[in-house]
């Protein structure tokens, strides 16, 4: 993967664009083997994430698939041709926050769902801050059908925190697929569009993100997903700092300056 100017990556199966609404879109894009992912597509979508991250004018990222289907998950084809004992040595979902990739990224991250996200692909939808489901689009924690628990840790970490233990119990336990129709009813998704409208609504969620400050973001989302795991005391002590910062930032004195002045504010993430 190469990154250029920090706006633009480029791999053969993973493109990542930021269009001038300040919101990057990265897509998994290998759709004859439905968007399963090998050791390298995996590396570079990591590498998306890092420079969606890192790029000042990203203001929100959205996930999805091409081809009709979001990602059928780990490329068994190519797990297939590595010893058993190195099968699950090939990759370190958690970066050095402690957080999963996409939970460390401090931009607000969509998945945009059609077709079929199973495996690894539905673990990848869990790690996003909101998804948003075509019609036709289905979730599978199939891992039990591999003789295997689920690969990122987020079925058992996440899932659980977002539909609650006993959904996420039949989940896991049968590894049937759901439809979005489904998803939505136990609350895994927050929207069902037609797949023609898909990205259209992915993108006016980005659209609302992108209207706050950038510097109260980063710290909103680090506190979401810290907070999960955080003793109150711990919590609280975290977000007093946060607090801190912000009352201290450009961002803040941008805020308070448009609200008295009743216009929209300029926030430039500082």
């Amino acid at each position: 993967m190469t990154v250029s100017g920090g706006r633009k990556a480029v791999s053969e199966h993973v493109r990542y664009e930021v269009d001038d609404a300040s919101i990057a879109t990265i897509t998994i894009d290998k759709p004859a083997r439905r968007n399963a992912l090998d050791d390298e597509m995996r590396d570079a979508f990591y590498a998306a994430i890092a420079a969606a991250g890192a790029d000042d004018k990203v203001r929100c990222v959205i996930l999805t698939g091409a081809g009709g289907v979001f990602s059928s998950g780990r490329d068994l084809r190519d797990l297939q041709n590595r010893p058993p004992e190195q099968r699950g040595r090939t990759g370190d979902n958690v970066g050095e926050s402690g957080l999963w990739h996409l939970a460390a990224c401090p931009k607000p991250v969509i998945a945009a769902v059609d077709g079929a996200a199973v495996g690894w692909g539905v673990e990848i939808t869990s790690h996003c801050d909101v998804r948003i489901a075509s019609t036709r689009a289905r979730f599978g924690w199939v891992f039990v059908h591999r003789g295997l628990v689920t690969d990122t840790a987020a079925g058992t970490w996440i899932l659980p925190r977002l539909v609650g233990l006993a959904e996420a119990a039949r989940l896991l336990y049968s590894g049937e697929m759901i439809d979005a129709a489904e998803a939505l009813r136990i609350g895994y998704v927050q929207a069902v569009v037609p797949p023609e409208d898909l990205m259209t609504a992915a993108r006016a969620e980005a659209v609302r993100f992108t209207k706050g400050s950038p510097f109260a973001m980063r710290r909103i989302k680090r506190l979401l997903w810290q907070g999960l795991h955080q003793s109150v005391p711990e919590h609280y002590e975290a977000t007093k700092q946060a607090l801190f910062e912000c009352f201290v930032s450009a961002d803040h004195k941008e805020g308070i300056a448009a609200f008295l002045e009743k216009r929209p504010p300029a926030f430039t993430g500082r």
